[in-house]
């Protein structure tokens, strides 16, 4: 548990400042360094879905040693065995899919702290310094050791003004997808209705003292979410920000895709994007990156086109 990290992260909050983060999903440890070398706030190392194993876990965990980087775990389900666990090896925290009551909440709290006030067993692992840092170890983590439930279902929803008032949560993440599902619109982002009914269970999240999380799914939305006043955001996992990157660079190009659930290439190419501006490169003829026009690139031909408002 890095103390110190989990302090500035608190006290960014605190001041309304917001923390940027990245979900991780993909099993090379780089990812994390790689959000560790850019300064995030924090990481949630992705253990409910996809194919992480417990090393896999570990690496990412061990990436953000001596960081000022936070690393969270979202387990599968709230289990004590699962929560236990993914502690011992060292993360600042755990995120906690599916939580819809306050019974269910103070479980999940108690899950991550020692007694008396929980039921987390002590074990010699990376946590205690295998061993040689029990007592300051355990007389900190209760103190600073997160629990951040999902909001991600309707009956979540319609308790949350109840697990506001649980003592101990302090930060509380919104699932749109998963709400999405259970409000009949499986398959979408934000079903019709479900945008408004997330920016409610928000403003009673905020109205409490505590404050609320979402992934962003663009540039423009991350800045909309901020504007909409979630303070801990995610700028996307790693393979959505990846597949936005190439997706951008293949439709430069007219190379772009969708993908398909057989992994096989969609036959035909979508419709080529135009650049944002003209690289400096085809400026030769004394025109600037500054003058209305931008760069075609179709397959191997490159046009200029006028920047029509």
């Amino acid at each position: 548990m890095k103390t110190p990290a989990i302090k500035r992260l608190r006290e960014k909050l605190a001041a309304d400042k917001p923390i940027y983060g990245l979900w991780v999903t993909l099993e090379s440890a780089s990812v994390t360094e790689i959000a560790v070398a850019l300064g995030l706030d924090w990481v949630v190392i992705d253990a409910e879905h996809g194919h992480l194993d417990w090393k896999d876990i570990l690496e990412h965990v061990r990436a953000t040693a001596r960081s000022e980087t936070v690393a969270l775990v979202r387990v599968a389900e709230l289990n004590i065995a699962l929560i236990k666990r993914a502690l011992d090896i060292g993360a600042d925290g755990v995120v906690v899919p599916w939580v819809e009551t306050a019974a269910q909440l103070k479980q999940a709290l108690a899950f991550a702290n020692y007694p008396p006030e929980g039921l987390r067993g002590i074990g010699g692992e990376r946590a205690t310094g295998w061993g040689q840092c029990f007592v300051s170890h355990t007389q900190e983590a209760n103190e600073h050791v997160l629990v951040i439930p999902i909001v991600e279902t309707v009956t979540a929803g319609r308790n949350i003004k109840e697990l506001c008032e649980i003592e101990g949560a302090e930060l509380f993440f919104i699932g749109p997808a998963d709400y999405s599902s259970t409000a009949g619109y499986r398959g979408q982002w934000e079903g019709p209705g479900v945008a408004a009914q997330l920016l409610a269970i928000k403003d009673t999240i905020v109205a409490s003292g505590r404050h609320c999380g979402i992934i962003a799914t663009s540039e423009e939305n991350l800045i909309e979410r901020r504007q909409q006043g979630f303070r801990m955001l995610g700028l996307g996992t790693d393979c959505a920000l990846l597949l936005r990157s190439l997706h951008s660079a293949l439709g430069i190009v007219g190379q772009d895709r969708r993908i398909l659930p057989t992994f096989q290439p969609q036959e035909g190419f979508l419709p080529a994007l135009p650049l944002r501006q003209t690289p400096e490169s085809s400026c030769a003829n004394g025109s600037s990156t500054s003058d209305p026009v931008r760069l075609v690139i179709e397959g191997d031909r490159s046009i200029e086109q006028e920047d029509k408002p």
